[in-house]
């Protein structure tokens, strides 16, 4: 076999081994407390969490999802996504800053653990929890998605999809286990800035197969123009679909749980300025790249149709770059779901940890013991990952659409959590049941979609779930 052929598995091969590597050094700075296993020990600079945070945030979604959204929809894509995550990070400042603050006073350790500091209830705890779990495991499914349909395009099939989005989880439950957010918070900024750079280069190098920048987008608006207007093709950008999108990321993202457990980790609260106010450049930078490579994708695979359309990106790399080259972004493109996918797999064993087993089963367990459970949980949650992946849904927007919807139910409590003055805690637990009930009903078709009055569901339920905390609150004070 020559090294042209070897290429796409030596490129692999050390990049695993070099992420392999970074974990281990996480591993090596570990410290016995359940602090420095789940939190980094509080200590993470400014550089390191602003990698942190954007590494885990870029995930299958950002290189698979936009890709397919900039051929299904087209340029408007970009602006929606740039400018709804810039809202996000400001979010990040109003959130992260209280949450760090209370979480260093307190010694709170994950979000299920705020709320019960803040309203004493467990029946709302609980509740909490269970929906930042249930709705982050379909999000956590898109990252051993992506993975798959990657290592299956850069091998030409060799890899099979469901084989390679085990070995890249397997990989990653390795160095997740041993290393904790050490090891997670060390390989995000590795890959991080290898993400960065291969995307960009990626653009480049697929524009230059094109003829340039100018000479695609012309060739792209000669045959399909409505992919350079505001409402997209096939008008998929109403006015009211647009603020939607807008709103939804901006309630969503502080409340993943890998994103929110980061609000615990800075050393100072300027790391979190620092990280707050480069996100939203970094995003409007890089966030044009994957739409316009997928708009791009109607020059060469002009017929693309459900699923097929979000292996977009990986298909291009092929077609207009050298063998070495998509190796490299392909690899890139793997360092974002893993970045993700460690850290939601941490954030998630770490609250069944903290917030079921040891709070109401084994008090009393020693940091060997929740790190043991927190391993265990790991290992059954990436499994229950692949599982749901093994038949991966027609759109990746669609699935990340409806996992967001759900996660945002619960940010009027948050803001309550942190803001509110004589909040009743029952009327938040009220609030978070009638949101993830009407979203039920919405997706299951016992409510209409009239329902929404043409907004995404995430306008309704949130506007609902607010007015439920205040008319609760005025009715039934911190009873």
């Amino acid at each position: 076999m020559n090294l042209e052929l070897l290429l796409p598995y030596l490129t692999l091969i050390v990049y695993l081994l070099f992420t392999l590597w970074v974990g281990l050094i996480g591993y090596k700075s570990q410290k016995d407390t359940a602090e420095d296993y789940f939190l980094a020990n509080r200590s993470l600079g400014a550089i390191v969490l602003f990698f942190t945070l954007s590494a885990t945030n870029f995930s299958a979604f950002f290189f698979l999802g936009f890709a397919g959204s900039g051929y299904r929809i087209g340029i408007s894509y970009y602006p929606m996504m740039a400018w709804g995550t810039g809202f996000a990070a400001l979010t990040f400042y109003f959130i992260g800053d209280r949450v760090w603050r209370l979480g260093k006073q307190k010694g709170l350790i994950t979000p299920a653990e705020l709320i019960a500091d803040r309203f004493g209830n467990q029946p709302l705890k609980l509740i909490f929890l269970a929906v930042m779990v249930i709705f982050t495991l379909p999000y956590l499914t898109l990252q051993p998605i992506g993975a798959g349909y990657l290592l299956e395009n850069l091998t030409g099939g060799q890899i099979p999809y469901f084989i390679g989005a085990t070995l890249l989880t397997l990989a990653i439950v390795f160095y997740v286990c041993i290393g904790g957010m050490n090891s997670v918070a060390l390989t995000d900024v590795f890959q991080g800035i290898l993400m960065f750079v291969l995307m960009i280069a990626a653009l480049f190098a697929i524009a230059h197969g094109l003829g340039g920048i100018g000479a695609a987008n012309q060739a792209v608006y000669n045959l399909n123009p409505e992919l350079f207007t505001r409402q997209g093709a096939d008008n998929f950008f109403t006015q009211k679909k647009w603020f939607s999108y807008l709103c939804l990321w901006t309630f969503t993202l502080p409340m993943l749980p890998q994103m929110f457990m980061r609000f615990y980790t800075p050393k100072t609260s300027d790391s979190l300025k620092v990280a707050t106010i480069f996100y939203p450049i970094i995003t409007s930078i890089l966030f044009i790249c994957p739409v316009i490579i997928g708009m791009w994708g109607h020059l060469a695979f002009p017929d693309l149709t459900g699923k097929a359309t979000d292996q977009i990106f990986p298909m291009m790399l092929n077609e207009y770059t050298s063998n070495w080259l998509t190796s490299l972004v392909m690899v890139g493109a793997l360092s974002a779901f893993m970045s993700t996918l460690d850290s939601q797999l941490l954030a998630l064993s770490s609250m069944v940890t903290r917030d079921v087993y040891t709070a109401y089963f084994r008090p009393q367990a020693s940091l060997s013991e929740q790190t043991l459970v927190g391993r265990l949980l790991i290992i059954v949650l990436a499994t229950i990952g692949l599982i749901l992946a093994y038949q991966p849904p027609e759109s990746i927007l669609a699935l990340a659409t409806a996992a967001f919807s759900g996660l945002s139910v619960l940010f009027p409590t948050v803001i309550a959590a942190l803001y509110g003055r004589n909040v009743s805690p029952t009327s938040c637990l009220l609030s978070i049941l009638a949101g993830e009930g009407i979203l039920v009903g919405l997706q299951t078709g016992i409510i209409p979609p009239s329902f929404t009055f043409g907004f995404l569901p995430v306008i309704p339920i949130v506007a609902i779930s607010s007015l439920i905390i205040l008319l609760g609150t005025l009715l039934l004070g911190c009873n």
